[in-house]
């Protein structure tokens, strides 16, 4: 079995973060593992509080990962702080991780600041750099690439800034547009749509820790960038078109439906 490690903050509510990465590895079929950087308090409608985990648990953390277990592919989310980020960075490069998939999280849906502003440009230079894979939304690319982005045009041109920060490849995430699903992939070369469905409702909590993580676990089973981000976007618009409404504001998505399906367990 392969084994993916996540590195992000925790979701008190299950929807988004550690709790979706793992649920996503299980769906995937891989041995999820985690290295928690923060806490945080928060449920569908929104985040309340955030602890920071110090570097020096963070380092441990992942020490007791590496020092014992084979890591086949890395998930970074949620970072926060300069000395966290420049901690996982380094041991990114000393344990030589061949596959990482970068979610920049930067804002929650409800707009907490999940990044210390201060930390931006440790972001940008310590791990981008280090990305097998790089996958903003419209607002953090907009963050990223210093420009704004109300078009396939314009988010093809922010890819290329992107990807002029060191990522192998830059899948740009186009959700916030008002058309159909397109997100845009760069591999330093070539422009590439992804296109899916656009599906009518609120219930999008963690689809972005969620297709991350996905693409993380095909990297990890041998899948090519492109078809392990094919098989994300399949599983994430499934996910999301069975999605729950579960609390009062934005719900999760389904990341077992098809599991449970084929065990026959939905209407229970």
């Amino acid at each position: 079995m392969k084994k993916v490690l996540t590195i992000a903050g925790s979701d008190s509510s299950g929807g988004a973060g550690i709790q979706a990465d793992l649920k996503t590895f299980s769906a995937y079929g891989v041995y999820g593992m985690s290295v928690i950087t923060a806490v945080t308090a928060q449920n569908t409608q929104g985040v309340f509080a955030v602890q920071d985990i110090t570097p020096e648990v963070i380092v441990q953390q992942i020490d007791a990962i590496f020092d014992d277990i084979q890591v086949d592919a890395v998930k970074i989310g949620m970072v926060s702080q300069i000395p966290t980020i420049n901690v996982i960075a380094d041991k990114i490069e000393q344990y030589q991780v061949k596959n990482v998939v970068v979610d920049p999280v930067m804002v929650s849906k409800s707009g907490y600041d999940l990044l210390h502003a201060e930390a931006k440009d440790a972001l940008l230079n310590r791990l981008l750099p280090l990305a097998t894979v790089v996958t903003p939304n419209i607002p953090e690319a907009q963050i990223i690439a210093n420009m704004s982005i109300n078009s396939l045009a314009e988010m093809e041109q922010a890819a290329q800034i992107i990807h002029e920060l060191g990522p192998k490849y830059v899948l740009l995430k186009g959700g916030h547009l008002v058309d159909d699903a397109t997100d845009i992939f760069f591999d330093g070369q070539e422009i590439k749509y992804f296109q899916s469905e656009r599906i009518k409702t609120k219930n999008t909590h963690g689809t972005g820790c969620t297709l991350s993580s996905a693409i993380a676990s095909g990297l990890a089973k041998g899948c090519i960038v492109e078809d392990a981000i094919t098989s994300a976007k399949e599983y994430i618009t499934i996910a999301i078109k069975h999605s729950l409404s579960i609390g009062k504001g934005v719900g999760p998505t389904h990341h077992f439906y098809k599991l449970y399906e084929k065990a026959g367990m939905l209407d229970e």
